[in-house]
């Protein structure tokens, strides 16, 4: 089951979990689909959108760790230094908060529809806060 439905909005795409390079993210993943949320713009990391999950703990420490995910890489930021957080590259992104550079574990990957990335970060910059859903496949 690493064959995932990501929806934003009225746009689509495919995705698969990382599971071998990041098996416990994945795991916690799997655990809470379907996962809905809101996607918002970040507030210093570049061309990303997030999803503020405050002190929610996962037990899951860094696998397959970034600080710069490619289009279409979600993260998972499991807390400490900033609040415990999902981020969705759609451009560059230099993972930070106010506290200084951040990681986090690269465990979702978009393998479908990726020309309409832009496209999510333009609304969640413009239109405010947008569904997603994630789903399996």
């Amino acid at each position: 089951m690493d064959t995932l439905i990501v929806t934003i909005g009225d746009l689509t795409f495919n995705a698969r979990l990382e599971e071998k390079l990041a098996p416990k993210t994945s795991a916690v993943m799997r655990d809470l689909l379907p996962y809905t949320g809101k996607l918002v713009h970040v507030r210093w990391s570049g061309e990303g959108v997030w999803i503020p999950l405050g002190d929610t703990k996962f037990g899951v420490d860094y696998e397959n760790h970034t600080s710069h995910p490619a289009p279409g890489h979600m993260i998972l930021y499991p807390g400490g230094i900033s609040e415990t957080e999902l981020l969705l590259a759609y451009g560059g992104v230099d993972f930070s908060s106010k506290m200084g550079q951040l990681a986090g574990n690269h465990f979702l990957t978009l393998t479908s529809n990726l020309d309409a990335l832009p496209e999510v970060g333009r609304r969640c910059l413009w239109e405010g806060a947008q569904d997603i859903r994630i789903e399996a496949a």
